[in-house]
């Protein structure tokens, strides 16, 4: 018989102990939030404050490379924009929708580098003018290319594309070795890696 009574006994302490656990945890819970609010408070002036100093720490190779890089990118998508109407490769068609994808919003980043420096943004009409710059085209290559299609178009625009590329990927060297502006610097890496896999391609 006195088996019998010790059963009810532990299911009367298992409540208490849950309850127990549950106020453990919460407590646990409510020291990481506030720790976590405390670190959150610390660190966001020191963020900004830094932020300004960065902005303004370019140099004049970064602003010859912004100013050079716009209309050379412009002059990417208008070659690109004839390929669109006249490639007959596939894997030409395929080549040129990346490039648009690639350098529209670097022209993007790069005005907004200029705009933020007070130097002047090339005009959207300048990849026709600039064109003495490393790898541009001169008006009568883009005027050959316009009259070409199908496969003589796709072989003329892949040889003036790696010239192109390769007038890019030079602007990108001397960026990364004389500019000072971080976020260029990170840019022109990305620019050689790019062009130089399609020219490889």
């Amino acid at each position: 018989m006195h088996h019998a009574q010790a059963f009810p006994d532990p299911p009367r302490h298992r409540p208490a102990a849950a309850t127990t656990a549950a106020l453990v945890l919460a407590a646990c819970g409510n020291d990481n939030d506030n720790g976590a609010a405390h670190n959150g408070h610390n660190t966001t002036p020191s963020a900004s404050a830094s932020a300004p100093a960065q902005q303004g720490d370019h140099n004049a190779a970064d602003v010859t490379f912004a100013q050079g890089m716009i209309p050379h990118h412009q002059q990417a998508i208008e070659m690109a924009d004839l390929a669109a109407t006249r490639a007959e490769s596939a894997e030409v068609k395929k080549l040129v929708g990346e490039i648009k994808k690639a350098q529209d919003p670097e022209i993007k980043t790069l005005s907004g580098w200029l705009t933020s420096w007070g130097e002047q943004v090339p005009a959207a009409g300048d990849g026709h003018g600039g064109h003495d710059m490393s790898g541009m085209k001169t008006a009568e290559e883009m005027k050959q290319l316009e009259s070409s299609s199908g496969k003589a178009f796709d072989t003329a625009f892949l040889k003036l594309m790696v010239k192109h590329h390769e007038g890019a990927v030079a602007m990108a060297k001397t960026e990364q070795s004389e500019g000072a502006y971080q976020p260029a610097k990170d840019m022109a890496g990305a620019i050689i890696t790019s062009q130089s896999a399609e020219i490889a391609r």
